[in-house]
């Protein structure tokens, strides 16, 4: 059986806010496997411990660059908060997405062969990240990027930094800003029911008869309340399905505000800084003690 540590349990209770014991059980019953241990949590404590999925656990910023018809976002990765607010750190990640959107490089090695030079560093972008690091002292990356040249037109919002959503859509432009908005509150995972990934939904359903299958009802029953459950659960999380953050009535879906306005979405990305990835998290205490009986040592 798997070691349970301290760390994957204090992981597993950041990620659920389920109480540090049930965190443990979880683990133990799991044997370790960390998604396996925040299923069983959401049978036993339900929506809560999902709450947190959406926290990230990674610095950096998101920035996009629109042309007419063409644009892109990308993510870039620092270490620290502090650095995201660095004017040499905003200018290269800015830089960056309108370098994907006028060149379209084929992957992340390939945007770092573009030709660019930013305080006195170059003459790639790969080169000005490079010397940016040495000047700033601190690790980036550029993690991801999404370039649209499909014709469309493209509505972008960025909530700060740390969210932003491109939509292309055609129709009107004052209604896909307000549904790239919603995205960037709602964080919807698909257009549509139709297109959440089988994935999501076979963990979605294994969670609702585990849990209708605590109820003790007739296995008719049973059957069509995880049936339920997953249908309320698509159109929690298909954009056209949601309630409009602004509808006034409080019921009005973004499928109907966008019909209302003409306009058809035709797609969306949302990007979250730092989402999916695991960030160390430092004792200071033990470093501390660490450095006491290393200096004691000597």
């Amino acid at each position: 059986m798997a070691a349970i540590t301290a760390g994957m349990v204090a992981e597993l209770r950041a990620k659920t806010d389920a109480p540090m014991m049930e965190c443990k059980k979880a683990l133990t019953e799991a044997e370790g496997d960390m998604t396996k241990a925040e299923e069983l949590l959401r049978v036993k404590l339900g929506t809560k411990a999902g709450k947190a999925a959406a926290r990230v656990t990674a610095e950096g910023v998101v920035a996009s660059f629109i042309d007419g018809k063409t644009g892109a976002m990308i993510e870039v990765n620092c270490e620290t908060d502090f650095v995201t607010k660095n004017d040499s750190f905003l200018a290269m990640a800015k830089a960056a997405a309108e370098l994907v959107a006028k060149h379209n490089p084929a992957d992340i090695a390939a945007l770092g062969t573009l030709a660019y030079e930013q305080d006195g560093f170059g003459p790639t972008l790969e080169d000005v990240r490079k010397g940016l690091i040495g000047k700033i002292g601190e690790n980036m990356s550029f993690r991801r990027y999404q370039r649209w040249a499909n014709g469309g037109s493209l509505a972008t919002y960025l909530h700060g930094t740390r969210i932003g959503v491109v939509v292309e859509f055609d129709g009107d432009a004052v209604a896909a800003k307000d549904v790239a908005m919603h995205i960037a509150a709602m964080k919807p995972v698909a257009l549509t029911s139709a297109e959440v990934s089988a994935d999501l939904i076979a963990r979605e359903r294994s969670v609702a008869e585990a849990k209708a299958a605590e109820s003790g009802k007739p296995a008719e029953i049973v059957a069509k309340m995880v049936e339920g459950s997953v249908q309320k659960y698509l159109k929690e999380v298909s954009l056209v399905d949601q309630v409009f953050v602004k509808a006034s009535d409080g019921k009005q879906t973004v499928g109907a505000y966008l019909k209302s306005a003409n306009t058809s979405v035709k797609g969306f990305t949302l990007y979250v800084v730092g989402e999916g990835i695991e960030k160390k998290v430092d004792d200071f205490a033990a470093e501390v003690a660490a450095q006491v009986a290393a200096a004691k040592g000597q």
